[in-house]
């Protein structure tokens, strides 16, 4: 995947004001809000995916 090629949340639809991300390598996964398309966050893949899980986990204790 290059870094054009970034992808949003199925869950998003239509709308423009999305997460969208992109993982141009194995090292990192880009993150941005399609409104600010300049802004974006740079995460290793497994930082993400245990951020996603506490959020996750949070989320079910509510």
């Amino acid at each position: 995947m290059s870094i054009s090629d970034w992808q949003k949340s199925s869950y998003s639809g239509n709308a423009s004001n999305c997460v969208e991300v992109a993982a141009p390598s194995g090292e990192a996964v880009l993150i941005r809000e399609s409104e600010e398309p300049l802004v974006q966050v740079t995460a290793h893949p497994v930082v993400l995916m245990r951020f996603i899980r506490f959020v996750r986990a949070g989320a079910a204790g509510k």
